[in-house]
C-alpha cells in the first residue's frame, strides 16, 4: 500500500506534483479497494527528463550487462508472483486460477522469451565495407491496457531494456496495482535510476502528454483503435516512431472437414477466456451454412458449461468485466444484436442468475449473424460470440477479411495442408491453426486498423532499435 499514492521517477518513489487520488474499483464488488496517485504533465516532464539523463550511460551497456539485469528482474518477478496474481484478480476480476496460470504467467513467459532472444540478437553486421549497427532508439513512452496488464507491460519493458532504451511507463489507471508491483520489481532488481519510470494517470493527462513530448523518441501503445489514432496524431508533430497494438474482430473459420463439436466448443472457450476481454479473441465464428443449427447447439452447450461468479472461487471460469463502463457497453451491443435480427442462442442482457452485484455478463451466443450487423463489426470486449454461416470456402475467406481489423484469425480443419492454404489468404498479423499453444516467440501485432509493429521475443526488440550504417568502416 505504501507506494500506491506515489510515482516511480528517477529511481525513487515520489509524490505527484499535484496530489490527485483515484479510487481503484474491484469489479466483483463494485467497491474501491485502494487509491492511486494520478500524474500530470509536470510528472511526465520529470520522468522523461530522468529517462533522457539515464540514456547515454545505459545505451552503452553491453549485451551481457543487459542480460544480467533482465535475469535479476525475472528473479524478482518470480518472488512476487503470487502477489501479482492476487492483484490482477482483484483489480480486473480475473478468476484467481486464471490470474495465476495465465495473467501472471504471461509476464514471466515474456521475460524468459526476451532473455533467450537477446542472447542470440546480433547488434552489428558487416556488409562489405559498411558496418550496420543496431542501436537503442532512445527514450520510450510505454502505454499499456488493463485487460492483460502484465503481458503488455513486460512485452514492452523487457525488449526496451534488451535494446538499451530508457522508458516511462503509463499502465491503465483502471487496473494499476499490478503495474505498481512491477515497478517495485524493477527497483528491487537494481535497475539504474532513470532507466525505468512509472507515471500513473489518465490518457489525456499523461498518455497524450507522453505521446507529444519532444524528448520522447518512440511510443509503444496498446489499446483501442480510437485511442491509438489520437496517440499517433499527437506523436506526428515530433515525428517519433509509433508502434501500436490495437483492436480486433477476429474470425474463426471452421472448415467443413473439421470436427464441428470440438471446433465449436474450443472456439467458445477461446472467445470467452478472460471474460472475453482479449483483443485477439475469436469473436466471429464462421461455420458451414448446412451445419449452422448444429453449431449453434454445440455453442450453447459449451457456453452454458461456463461458471460465472466469484473470482476467488476455485470453480469459477469467468469473473466480471473490468468496469461499469465496459459492462454498459456490452449490454448495449447485446441489445443491438437482438434488435438487428440475430438469433439469441443463449445468454442475453443483464447479469447471470443469482448475481446482483458486480459487473458480471451472461455468456452470450448469437447465431444467424450477418457480417453487416453491429455485433459482427464492433469490438465488444466481453463474453459474446457471433456465429456466421457461409456457403463455401471463398465466401468464408471473404467474410473473415471483411473487417477494419487484422490482429488475428483462426482456422480449424482436419487437414493441416488445407488449413495452411486458408491461413495464407487471411489478412491478419497472427493466424492460429487448430487451437495451438500460445507461442511467445511468434510475432504479435496487426494489419490494417489493428496497428503496426510487432511484439514478443526478438520481434519486440526490433521495435526499439534504430539502424545506423557506418559506410567506409572497412576502409
Amino acid at each position: 500500500m505504501s507506494n500506491h499514492l506515489k510515482l516511480f521517477i528517477d529511481g525513487r518513489w515520489v509524490e505527484p506534483a499535484i496530489p490527485v487520488a483515484l479510487d481503484v474499483i474491484n469489479p466483483a464488488t463494485e467497491e474501491p479497494f485502494t487509491q492511486i496517485a494520478l500524474g500530470s504533465s509536470e510528472d511526465v516532464d520529470r520522468a522523461v527528463a530522468a529517462a533522457k539523463s539515464a540514456f547515454p550511460a545505459f545505451s552503452l551497456w553491453s549485451k551481457q550487462e543487459r542480460l544480467t539485469l533482465l535475469r535479476r528482474i525475472l528473479s524478482e518477478y518470480k518472488a512476487r508472483y503470487e502477489e501479482i496474481a492476487r492483484a490482477v484478480s482483484r483489480e480486473m476480476g480475473a478468476p484467481i486460477a486464471f490470474a495465476r496460470d495465465s495473467q501472471a504467467a504471461a509476464g514471466k513467459a515474456h521475460l524468459i522469451a526476451t532473455i533467450e532472444a537477446l542472447e542470440d540478437f546480433v547488434f552489428t553486421e558487416r556488409r562489405g565495407t559498411t558496418m550496420v549497427v543496431r542501436e537503442p532508439i532512445g527514450v520510450c513512452a510505454l502505454i499499456t491496457p488493463w485487460n492483460w496488464p502484465l503481458n503488455q507491460i513486460v512485452c514492452k519493458v523487457a525488449p526496451a531494456i534488451a535494446a538499451g532504451c530508457t522508458m516511462v511507463l503509463k499502465p491503465s489507471e483502471i487496473a494499476p496495482v499490478s503495474g505498481i508491483i512491477f515497478a517495485e520489481i524493477m527497483e528491487a532488481a537494481g535497475t539504474p535510476a532513470g532507466v525505468f519510470n512509472l507515471v500513473n494517470g489518465t490518457g489525456p493527462d499523461v498518455g497524450q502528454v507522453m505521446a507529444g513530448h519532444p524528448d520522447v523518441d518512440m511510443i509503444s501503445f496498446t489499446g483501442s483503435t480510437r485511442a491509438g489514432v489520437i496517440v499517433a496524431k499527437t506523436a506526428a508533430d515530433t515525428v517519433k516512431r509509433v508502434a501500436q497494438e490495437l483492436g480486433g474482430k477476429s474470425a474463426n473459420i471452421i472448415l467443413p472437414d473439421a470436427d464441428l463439436e470440438h471446433a465449436v466448443s474450443e472456439g467458445v472457450v477461446s472467445c470467452f477466456g478472460n471474460s472475453g476481454q482479449s483483443c485477439d479473441a475469436p469473436t466471429r465464428m464462421l461455420v458451414p451454412a448446412d451445419r449452422h443449427d448444429e453449431a449453434m447447439a454445440a455453442a450453447r452447450r459449451a457456453a452454458e458449461r461456463m461458471q460465472v461468479g466469484d473470482p476467488q472461487a476455485s470453480d469459477t471460469d469467468l469473473g466480471p468485466v473490468v468496469s461499469e463502463q465496459q459492462y454498459e457497453k456490452i449490454q448495449r451491443l447485446i441489445e443491438a444484436g437482438t434488435k438487428e435480427g440475430a438469433t439469441l442462442v443463449t445468454g442475453g442482457s443483464g447479469r447471470p442468475e443469482g448475481l446482483n452485484r458486480g459487473y458480471y455478463v451472461r455468456p452470450t451466443v448469437f447465431g444467424n449473424v450477418s457480417n453487416d450487423m453491429t455485433i459482427a463489426r464492433e469490438e465488444i470486449f466481453g463474453p459474446v460470440l457471433s456465429i456466421l454461416p457461409y456457403n463455401d470456402e471463398e465466401q468464408a475467406i471473404a467474410i473473415a477479411n471483411d473487417t477494419l481489423y487484422g490482429l488475428a484469425a483462426y482456422v480449424q480443419s482436419g487437414d493441416l495442408e488445407h488449413a495452411r492454404d486458408v491461413a495464407a489468404r487471411l489478412r491478419a498479423g497472427s493466424v492460429y491453426v487448430n487451437y495451438p499453444d500460445w507461442d511467445t516467440r511468434a510475432p504479435f501485432g496487426g494489419y490494417k486498423q489493428s496497428g503496426n509493429g510487432r511484439e514478443y521475443a526478438d520481434w519486440g526488440i526490433h521495435d526499439f532499435i534504430e539502424i545506423k550504417g557506418i559506410v567506409g568502416y572497412g576502409g
